[in-house]
């Protein structure tokens, strides 16, 4: 029982079965049809026949009748019988057989009184002797005679005998073959089935170096190629967990290091004043640090646990950049990046939104912005409107970011590499979360002088349209 649950029993089972129902519907169907083929054959044949064996017969002296059926039964191998017609009621007489061995069995004969009762010719079989018999009868114009020809069906039925003793002996070396080419396939199939389960379980364990190849153009090809591009997706993001265990350690571990020293210098007695202030400050420094990164962390596990709040109502983009802009002038100022603000006349540009969200969104962005590109660096902030969305933009003119790596800054915990990259590598993919939950989202155009970050997100519907009423999610 067990072999048959496996997947190369149940298709070797499949195909036997399988060839077994085209067996046995071949015997039904094939034997049955030859068999009445061949009778309709034979009675055709007496048919054809009849009338002028019956005209034949019957014309000449009565004297040689007995003589000229015997002729004719031996020359068309038949049993020819002459009947005249008594009654009423109505009976039949032996005038003729060719057979010279008449019984009473022939004279009640049902083809013949069928012929004689209705006055045209009549067909029809009968077994007779333990004999199936084909039979025609043919009533003669002007007289109260009926002919009768009997023709045996013994070479018909040895040709149905013959058929279905060679489709019985075709049966076996079918199922035979049937059995080997299911073992076959069943071999090759549950062989490529082991080696995706084998790959599902180096998987399981943590294994992803090795690739799940499969060259099938199946639906199992299709599995293990799905297969492969999840190991890709593991492997990228086990990648991305071990560079993120490195640096988050690094981000814990200065900010850490820092807080030690600068208390281990704190207490020491003979520090100025100054001195204590800078040390007191520069722990400030690290402890927002340490805050933002643990931010960035809740964040990302109220996302992925689908447990946050989203208030969404009609949110003004134009005085929201004007907002982030008033925010980050200092910053910009000190980082040597000139900071402008472009909404055009879209001051009436209304979103649907959360606003703590955006302004999250929008701090993330101009953030990068400012400490991913070289002092010197214009850094601008927009809102504009395009179709049924609102976009608020936050650009910058610096070196761009490389075509090959544009999409995977959304990827959690990746960081570009260079001089100018830093952070947990958590910012962006926030972003994105939030912006996707807000049935919008966030993309990048980048290339060399030129990089856009566009947030979308729909237009407030009227009052009319939304009822008025802010939708909490």
């Amino acid at each position: 029982m067990r072999a048959l649950r496996s997947v190369s029993g149940q298709l070797i089972t499949a195909l036997v079965v399988l060839v077994l129902v085209a067996l046995t519907t071949s015997y039904l169907v094939v034997v049955p049809t030859l068999d009445n083929q061949l009778v309709s054959n034979r009675l055709n044949e007496l048919e054809r026949s009849a009338a002028g064996i019956a005209f034949g017969v019957t014309s000449g002296d009565s004297f040689f009748l007995q003589s000229r059926v015997e002729n004719s039964a031996s020359a068309l191998d038949v049993r020819i019988v002459v009947f005249q017609e008594l009654g009423p009621p109505m009976q039949l007489a032996v005038v003729a057989d060719s057979l010279r061995a008449s019984s009473s069995a022939i004279e009640s004969d049902p083809v013949a009184l069928a012929a004689a009762s209705s006055g045209r010719v009549v067909r029809g079989t009968l077994n007779r002797g333990g004999m199936k018999r084909a039979e025609v009868a043919v009533p003669i114009a002007g007289s109260s005679e009926v002919v009768l020809l009997s023709g045996s069906l013994a070479e018909a039925n040895q040709s149905v005998r013959t058929v279905r003793k060679q489709l019985l002996i075709a049966a076996l070396p079918s199922l035979l073959i049937a059995l080997l080419i299911g073992v076959l396939g069943a071999r090759r199939l549950t062989s490529r089935i082991r080696r995706l389960e084998r790959g599902a379980d180096r998987i399981a364990v943590g294994s992803l170096e090795q690739p799940i190849e499969d060259e099938g153009k199946d639906e199992v090809g299709q599995l293990a190629r799905s297969f492969e591009r999840m190991r890709q997706r593991l492997a990228r993001l086990d990648e991305a967990r071990r560079e993120f265990i490195a640096n988050a350690s690094h981000e814990l571990r200065t900010p850490i290091f820092a807080l030690s020293g600068s208390l281990e210098l704190l207490s020491e007695e003979e520090m100025s004043e100054a001195n204590r202030r800078e040390f007191l400050e520069t722990m400030r420094g690290q402890v927002q640090r340490l805050e933002k990164l643990a931010t960035a962390l809740l964040d990302l596990s109220r996302l992925d646990a689908e447990k946050f709040d989203l208030v969404v109502e009609p949110l003004a983009l134009p005085a929201l950049a004007e907002s982030l802009k008033r925010e980050f002038e200092a910053a910009a100022e000190l980082s040597a990046h000139p900071l402008t603000l472009s909404v055009a006349n879209e001051s009436d540009l209304l979103v649907e939104a959360d606003e703590q969200r955006t302004l999250q969104i929008g701090r993330i962005l101009l953030e990068n912005a400012l400490v991913h590109t070289p002092g010197g660096v214009s850094v601008s902030i927009g809102a504009a409107e395009e179709g049924d969305s609102g976009f608020l933009i936050v650009g910058d003119s610096g070196p761009g970011i490389p075509a090959d790596q544009q999409e995977r800054v959304f990827e959690r915990f990746f960081r570009l590499s260079g001089e100018k990259s830093s952070g947990s590598g958590l910012g962006l993919a926030i972003a994105r979360e939030w912006a996707r939950r807000m049935n919008g989202d966030l993309t990048l155009e980048s290339q060399p002088g030129s990089t856009r970050f566009r947030l979308s997100l729909p237009l407030a519907k009227s009052e009319e349209e939304a009822g008025g009423n802010p939708v909490s999610t």
